[in-house]
């Protein structure tokens, strides 16, 4: 099967922020690849392709994370393929500086 995208490795800690109806549950993961399309996610939380998120990163030296709206489209046990969220012009942005970040991370920045 061909990508869309080329996959960088990675082995990042991040968060995983799930709204649910009656709470919001924010779990520690793991980045392990990005593409320009989205992000494999290792979490030990319980989620179902369709699924709504946000991934949040905070960069070294920073204090601020950078939060990610994405979508679960693939799973397989606690793994999970998401794709970034980029409907909007401020989503497009917040995809894009997330992206730079994480491609710095790891060891391949933007050309």
């Amino acid at each position: 099967m061909e990508r869309r995208w080329q996959r960088y490795k990675l082995d990042l800690p991040l968060r995983v922020v799930v709204l649910q109806k009656d709470k919001t549950a924010i779990v520690t993961g793991r980045g392990t690849e990005i593409s320009e399309g989205g992000l494999a996610v290792f979490a030990g939380t319980e989620l179902r392709v369709g699924d709504a998120m946000f991934v949040e990163f905070t960069p070294p030296y920073s204090g601020k994370p950078l939060r990610v709206a994405a979508t679960v489209r693939n799973r397989s046990g606690y793994n999970y393929g998401v794709e970034f969220n980029s409907e909007t012009e401020e989503q497009r942005t917040q995809v894009s500086n997330f992206q730079v970040l994480l491609r710095f991370a790891s060891g391949h920045p933007p050309s």
